[in-house]
């Protein structure tokens, strides 16, 4: 399978927007949008390598919260019914934090009671952007995330994924035992199987470092203020993506294509990677994988099968309901062996279409009705298999009494509809 990043502007509504799509045999599988402000500046271009304190995407003390950024925040109000508390970020931007999961927390100011209270000033981390009505969400758990490890605050063990083998998981273990002593703990990252000892090591050190300086600094800034940015979405892609997956990273802006140069070359298993700087001045890069046209379609809510069937994709405040339709399928002498290949292709649609729109929380597919339990169920394993490679976490659950097949993916960014309707330009693609 042919797989690239494209980096590049488009113009939407009269509005440049920086797009970082993953492009799998000339489609969009995944995409991210952001506001052009994004671009690096003389400061960002210095420290380019260092993602873990890269900034670009946030202003200090901008009104909203952007997923990975740690601000001073101030608790607005404890609710002990529903044991959680609503801290403000800005004044009157208020983000939802769990109590059950505050361990240790990093106090900026600190009222006489005990337990977390009102007024209290503490370091808060936002760990899922608002999405429909729900505000963000903030954690005291703070993490650097690197290439290769995640350094924590509050979880001091040593965790590792789940997609590496389990004798990798032994190395690192045993790599590892001597790092945790209880200040930090380390999340070993699938990408780390690509890397050296030395190289895994060396970058817990230096995001040790900087953890202590963000929180040493952080005693000294203000109510409100950002102590942490996270790196734009276009360069935390690049930070997740396999390069065993990856034949090349393509952009036609020179700031990003210097600054992506930079990033690769500390990286070994990123220096396999081919670079490109697109500058066709007769046909835009845009153009050339015909970006507005597949952003129009992601944003639609019919999806054409190559059969002649359709999907229906319906968000709504709850849930986000999938249906299956023949459409103008012919069905031929054997009604329920044509339903079954109209599902199966529609599952390998849903799948794309549940990471490309970045759709999450809980969804319901309405497939066609099919008799054969069997059939039911190679159904079920299929749409397992279609959803593995999705990098966020996706559980395909079971069939209802009335066929509805359920469905959940994690939340932790906006949708692609969400996204861009944050950025003002949903009139021209809605």
């Amino acid at each position: 399978m042919s797989s690239k990043i494209i980096i590049t502007s488009i113009n939407i509504a009269e509005k440049d927007v920086l797009l970082c799509g993953l492009i799998e045999n000339d489609l969009l599988a995944e995409v991210h949008l952001e506001r052009m402000n994004v671009l690096p500046d003389a400061d960002f271009a210095r420290n380019h390598g260092n993602l873990s304190d890269a900034g670009g995407g946030c202003t200090i003390g901008s009104d909203t919260p952007v997923l990975g950024n740690i601000y001073v925040g101030k608790v607005h109000r404890v609710l002990t019914n529903i044991n959680a508390a609503f801290v403000e970020t800005a004044p009157g931007v208020f983000c939802y934090l769990p109590l059950e999961s505050v361990k240790n927390p990093v106090y900026v100011k600190k009222t006489p009671a005990k337990k977390i209270a009102a007024q209290d000033e503490l370091l808060v981390q936002v760990q899922k952007e608002a999405v429909k009505t729900k505000v963000p969400t903030v954690s005291t758990n703070l993490n650097l995330t690197g290439r290769y490890v995640v350094l924590t605050t509050e979880n001091t063990t040593i965790g590792i994924s789940s997609r590496l083998d389990k004798p990798a998981r032994a190395h690192y273990r045993e790599l590892l035992e001597n790092c945790v002593t209880g200040e930090f703990g380390i999340i070993v990252r699938t990408n780390a199987k690509n890397a050296a000892d030395e190289e895994i090591l060396s970058e817990i050190n230096q995001l040790a470092d900087q953890m202590r300086h963000m929180i040493s600094c952080a005693q000294n800034r203000t109510c409100f203020a950002c102590v942490h940015r996270a790196v734009p979405k276009y360069l935390a892609f690049l930070r997740n993506a396999h390069p065993e997956t990856l034949d090349e990273i393509v952009t036609d802006l020179p700031q990003i294509f210097d600054e992506v140069s930079g990033y690769c070359g500390q990286y070994r298993d990123m220096e396999k990677i081919s670079l490109r700087l697109y500058d066709d001045p007769m046909f835009s890069l845009a153009n050339l994988y015909n970006l507005n046209k597949q952003m129009m379609r992601a944003t639609q809510k019919n999806i054409r099968l190559k059969s002649g069937g359709f999907l229906v994709i319906e968000p709504t405040e709850a849930l986000t309901v999938i249906d299956v339709n023949t459409g103008k399928s012919i069905s031929g002498k054997d009604p329920q062996k044509h339903f079954r290949q109209i599902n199966l292709e529609a599952s390998k649609e849903i799948a794309r279409q549940l990471r490309l729109r970045n759709i999450s929380g809980i969804i319901i597919i309405d497939y066609i009705d099919m008799e054969s339990k069997e059939d039911q169920q190679e159904l079920l394993d299929f749409l397992k298999k279609q959803v593995r490679p999705d990098p966020v976490p996706v559980r395909v659950h079971d069939i209802t009494s009335l066929n509805l097949v359920e469905v959940t993916r994690k939340k932790v960014e906006k949708s692609l509809l969400e996204q861009v309707k944050s950025l003002d330009v949903s009139k021209k693609l809605c």
